[in-house]
């Protein structure tokens, strides 16, 4: 593997018990909620009976998953230049829920499983087939680098090895994911969230009485760093994560099958909107916990001087800091405790797992199998099943390949999925405000504005690649407007003139007001 094989530990056979207990319970309800699945709508959506609030536990529970808790407390307590300044991925967070009360709700009202057939009632099936390509094969790739790096840490911490790692984690999270279906994995998800919340606050408590008042570096404690992110002035500042996070976080959770279907399983369009709400609402205070768990785990390695030096090391011999929290764990807690903490950490992993693979088989075989082939409803729910079997393989196949690619992978799948993040959300945009723009036009703004995003990739890499989520929007939006304008220019009239040229200009607006502060702003 491409990190040291260094600083593993003995699990007690109490901590085991514990871990086979919880993933006995998951797959015993996975069977017990799939036993009265009759239909697609039942295996992705629960049938449309789930609660507002589990919907929006479940999916604050995908995102603040195995990689926010191993590198939030990582970047805050230990990284150069980390510190509290994490929390400005936050920020746009609420703005970007707001917004989507715009799309989501007429989403919803179309009665879709999958949100790609939005497109396809109102530009055509290009579009739904373009979209639904894009997230299977960008979902696809990254859900098998998560389960490289979850089972990679499991190597690290305990004395398995890789494949057994991936054995453990993907056996029991595809396998309840094919009984259970949309409304396991939900459960799943609120289960796992708690014991994820329970953890962290266990070990600040733990922390507490271990530190007392030790004191941390000022800068540690700073949450806003206002800059740019133009011309080399970093990709983490507060204006990029502001204003790029809010399109990024539109079109994550707007356009992306694993998060959109959260929407579209709520009961009606008024608890859909709830859902968006209460994700808005209560996604920050866990970040927060996290960050705070950074903090006394720094104060605890100033107390503790060994602490860090047990850590196990990165291939260049430097400390890995992603597992300060589960080194914690394991040098402190009490057998038994332990477990529950080791649970925890799975149940991270598989809380984004298991709803990337329900929505990959959603898509594919909504927006692939379903439309191609003439099958019954049992025959298609029983493609649901096997599709989320195939990509669960895939992912396992996939994250054998990670580190021969690696660590370019790692960033260059958020960069590729900000490159199309932007033109996705333009689509949607048109689709929803000016469909009269029609498919053709509307396709030749995506890939517009994928392409300028290429083009600051290549050209102006002191640019932040927050901030492609805005170019990609704006060019993609642009693009379309004006070819639809020079189409308006001809004798017949369309009913999106009104909007067409609107919409052109703010897209022109968004472009200029970017590249001027670019232009203008002083490097810093």
């Amino acid at each position: 593997m491409a990190l040291a094989d260094t600083g593993k530990r003995a699990v007690s056979p109490i901590d085991w018990l514990v871990v086979a207990a919880y993933l006995a319970g998951m797959l015993g309800l996975a069977a017990a909620v799939g036993r009265r699945q009759r239909s697609r709508r039942d295996y992705y959506l629960g049938g449309n009976r789930l609660p507002p609030w589990s919907l929006a536990t479940s999916t604050i529970a995908t995102q603040c998953s195995t990689n926010s808790l191993l590198g939030a407390p990582a970047f805050v307590g230990f990284v150069a230049g980390g510190g509290m300044i994490w929390l400005q991925y936050e920020l746009a967070v609420p703005l970007a829920m707001l917004a989507l009360l715009f799309l989501l709700p007429p989403l919803r009202r179309a009665g879709h499983v999958s949100a790609y057939a939005f497109l396809e009632d109102r530009l055509g099936s290009g579009a739904r087939r373009l979209a639904s390509a894009c997230f299977q094969i960008f979902r696809g790739v990254a859900t098998g680098v998560t389960v490289y790096g979850v089972s990679l840490v499991v190597t690290l911490l305990v004395d398995v090895t890789y494949t057994q790692a991936v054995l453990l984690l993907m056996g029991i999270t595809v396998l309840y994911d094919v009984l259970g279906g949309m409304r396991a994995v939900v459960i799943s998800d609120v289960l796992q969230l708690a014991l994820i919340a329970g953890a962290v606050v266990l070990c600040l408590f733990m922390l507490g009485d271990a530190v007392g008042g030790a004191a941390l570096a000022p800068e540690r404690l700073n949450a806003l760093q206002f800059s740019w992110g133009l011309q080399d002035s970093g990709n983490y500042g507060f204006w990029p994560m502001l204003i790029g996070g809010f399109f990024l976080y539109a079109a994550y959770y707007g356009c992306d099958q694993s998060q959109a279907q959260r929407v579209l399983a709520a009961r009606s369009e008024r608890a859909a909107g709830q859902v968006l709400l209460l994700n808005g609402l209560l996604r920050f205070p866990l970040v927060v916990l996290y960050c705070l768990l950074g903090l006394a785990l720094a104060a605890y390695a100033e107390h503790e001087p060994l602490f860090v030096a047990g850590l196990p090391t990165l291939g260049d011999g430097q400390a890995n800091y992603n597992l300060v929290f589960p080194h914690y764990v394991l040098s402190t807690f009490p057998p038994g405790a332990v477990g529950l903490v080791m649970v925890g950490i799975f149940a991270a992993a598989m809380s984004s797992i298991d709803s990337a693979l329900n929505s990959l088989s959603a898509a594919t075989v909504e927006d692939t199998i379903g439309r191609h082939w003439q099958l019954s409803e049992g025959k298609l729910f029983l493609a649901s099943k096997l599709a989320t079997l195939a990509w669960g393989a895939f992912a396992v196949a996939f994250s054998y390949q990670v580190e021969h690619i690696a660590p370019t992978v790692l960033e260059a799948v958020n960069k590729v999925g900000s490159m199309v993040n932007g033109p996705l959300l333009a689509l949607f945009a048109i689709a929803l405000l000016a469909p009269g723009i029609g498919q053709r036009r509307a396709i030749l703004g995506f890939f517009a504005g994928v392409l300028c995003n290429f083009i600051f990739w290549i050209g102006f890499p002191g640019v932040s690649w927050l901030w492609w989520n805005v170019f990609g929007f704006a060019a993609g939006l642009a693009v379309a407007c004006i070819g639809q304008t020079v189409r308006l220019a001809r004798p017949s009239a369309s009913p999106t003139k009104g909007l067409a040229l609107p919409l052109l200009a703010m897209a022109v607006v968004i472009l200029l007001v970017c590249l001027g502060f670019s232009w203008a702003s002083p490097r810093m």
